[in-house]
């Protein structure tokens, strides 16, 4: 076995071992909670309010879009009008604005975290909290994971709303089916456990974006070269992650 291939081999093994010791003084007691509480608003506005217009955007677009696609793909006389709306509705509850909306926040707030800690991190500012007897790894993580895991349910209220306004306005202004009957397909077979489902899952993707977005911004080595490239490969890794425990989390919850 090369050196190169051993390289390969053992580095994914001391990254997860170098993540978990991290997240072990993440989790640590604070030392003052006021301070962190002030955080963790923070971290609520800049990575959840701070992301509602892209949220919005992207899913009423999105939304249209589905119901478009659905309404030229499967249009038959032999297959009831409200199954239009009854697709949209599926697809937008169990995937889209669960799964597909945290790999775009992925790009958008996992690349803020892993800059802003990993700025942090090549002007010492990280040692100096460190000198000053402040775990560092808690109060600058925690707030962040904390925060965002608090924003992601309601920023999935807003996508959901957000996709079935967008389907209807493609019925209203569109033209292309009657609005009645995507209103009638949206409530068909409801399923409540389907929200749920959303919830639990973007939880579980919040965290992901948080923690391995810090993980990567806290253990830079460099300039502001390497601040770029921890950046990307937070995407990449919580991207893959995000992907990984959705189909698990699938599995489990829709089993």
């Amino acid at each position: 076995m090369t050196k190169y291939s051993e390289e390969i081999m053992v580095k994914p093994i001391t990254t997860l071992g170098q993540y978990l010791l991290l997240m072990r003084r993440v989790f640590a007691r604070p030392e003052r909670f006021r301070m962190y509480f002030k955080q963790y608003v923070s971290e609520m506005a800049q990575l959840g309010i701070n992301s509602i217009g892209i949220v919005l955007l992207i899913s009423f677009f999105i939304g249209a879009v589905i119901c478009i696609q659905i309404k030229l793909n499967i249009e038959s006389p032999w297959m009831p009008r409200f199954v239009v709306g009854y697709t949209t509705r599926e697809i937008l509850l169990l995937e889209f604005s669960s799964s597909i909306m945290c790999l775009i926040l992925a790009g958008k707030v996992g690349s803020n975290i892993a800059s802003e800690i990993g700025t942090m991190r090549v002007t010492q500012q990280i040692d100096a909290l460190e000198i000053m007897g402040i775990n560092s790894a808690s109060y600058l993580i925690l707030p962040k994971i904390l925060g965002l895991m608090t924003m992601i349910p309601f920023l999935v209220v807003f996508s959901i709303f957000a996709g079935i306004f967008g389907a209807f306005c493609t019925a209203w202004f569109g033209g292309i089916m009657n609005a009645t009957d995507l209103e009638y397909g949206l409530q068909y077979m409801f399923v409540e456990w389907y929200i749920w489902c959303s919830f639990i899952k973007s939880l579980f993707f919040a965290f992901i974006i948080a923690s391995v977005s810090a993980y990567f911004g806290y253990t830079v080595e460099g300039g502001s070269i390497a601040v770029g490239k921890a950046s990307t490969d937070s995407v990449v890794s919580s991207s893959v992650l995000i992907l990984f425990s959705d189909l698990i989390l699938t599995q489990l919850l829709m089993g």
